[in-house]
């Protein structure tokens, strides 16, 4: 029997389980991709100071060749036609950078390399069923009909593989997300937008060259967006965007996805705990969620790393770890999921407390440090 079985070696799952391996505890991670792969296509990540942290910890962040990090140095916040705008900054708060955009693939590719050397024994086309605990052990169900036993299981797999004793709850945004890569006039010099408009947000995250772009519509509009010429796409990102950045010379790679909420009620259950999306799923305003993931992962390494081998997966062991990320967890939640209500709210009546509250945030220092920390660093 494993001390703990890792249900995906992606990202989230990938970085506990190095985390982990350096206990000399017995690691088992199971993914069902193929090796090598991945199960979704190139995306981008954005992960904060915080998350780089946790990286170099681990030896992820040496393993990115420098061509697939980009520093985002400032983040420009603002409301369409309304007052209200904030700027923060990494000069601010002391560091290079407020966190980095980084490709999903260079992000797999270093944790996979990492992990081939570590102690974890990672088995790849293992895709999971089910996840059921005893008093005595966890059962990890693989769809070939094996079975793996550890003390404690912990699922990361993105989707959350279904669990005994875990409810997935789904509340869906009715909104979709537009995702393209974008060129630019002039160079984007680090500086990331968060642009709040009554349809919903709008990002644009410095990537290499050029910007990522999360345009969030109804499934109507998304449905024409997809269908426009590119000339006829960045006139109207233009026009929506407004005069914070509107230099836009070309766009690639248009896709959609829709955007709901999913929570994992509770994220701990007999002998097995869900972390990352499994646990959680959030709207990707402000880029929380990823960031949430892997905080997920180091607590939950830190807990595993404290207990004794006997006492992996009990009770006790379990309910520390939820207590010690709950607050984090629900800041979280509450966070992103305000946000997208707050800002779609239409009217002058709406529109000037959050004006006001975007400049009282850009005027006081105290209030910008510790809301620039909290988005960096989480809740404890």
């Amino acid at each position: 029997m494993h001390d703990v079985a890792i249900v995906g070696a992606g990202p989230v799952g990938g970085t506990l389980a190095l985390a982990v391996a350096q206990s000399g505890l017995s690691i088992v991670a199971l993914d069902a991709r193929e090796a090598g792969s991945t199960l979704r296509g190139d995306r981008s990540l954005a992960i904060s100071h915080g998350g780089r942290l946790i990286f170099e910890r681990l030896g992820i962040f040496a393993r990115l060749a420098p061509q697939a990090i980009t520093p985002i140095t400032a983040i420009d916040i603002s409301q369409a036609r309304a007052f209200g705008t904030a700027t923060l900054t990494a000069d601010e708060q002391g560091l290079p950078a407020l966190g980095y955009v980084i490709s999903y693939r260079a992000m797999q590719a270093a944790i996979d390399d990492a992990l081939a050397t570590s102690r974890a024994d990672v088995r790849h086309g293992c895709a999971v069923t089910m996840v059921t605990g005893t008093p005595a052990c966890a059962q990890v169900l693989l769809a070939n009909g094996d079975a793996v036993e550890a003390r404690l299981a912990v699922v990361a797999d993105g989707t959350g593989a279904a669990v005994a004793g875990v409810a997935r709850k789904r509340r869906d945004y009715g909104q979709v997300a537009v995702v393209a890569k974008l060129t630019t006039a002039s160079p984007h010099g680090g500086v990331a937008y968060e642009r709040f408009t009554t349809s919903g947000p709008v990002a644009l995250l410095p990537e290499g060259d050029r910007y990522g772009l999360v345009w969030t519509m109804t499934p109507q509009a998304a449905a024409s967006a997809m269908q426009w010429s590119d000339e006829q796409f960045l006139a109207e990102l233009a026009r929506h965007f407004g005069a914070r950045r509107n230099d836009f010379t070309s766009v690639r790679e248009r896709r959609t996805f829709p955007l709901s909420l999913e929570l994992a009620q509770p994220a701990v259950a007999a002998r097995a705990v869900l972390i990352g999306n499994a646990a959680q799923s959030l709207h990707p305003i402000a880029g929380q969620g990823f960031n949430l993931g892997l905080r997920d992962a180091f607590e939950l390494a830190q807990e595993i790393a404290a207990a004794p081998a006997e006492s992996l997966g009990s009770h006790a062991m379990l309910a520390r770890y939820a207590a010690r990320r709950r607050i984090d967890r629900y800041a979280g939640v509450a966070f992103t999921h305000g946000l997208t209500h707050i800002f779609a709210l239409d009217g002058a009546i709406f529109a000037w407390p959050r004006g006001l509250a975007l400049a009282a945030l850009d005027a006081l220092p105290f209030v910008k440090r510790a809301f620039t920390r909290a988005m960096l660093f989480g809740l404890s």
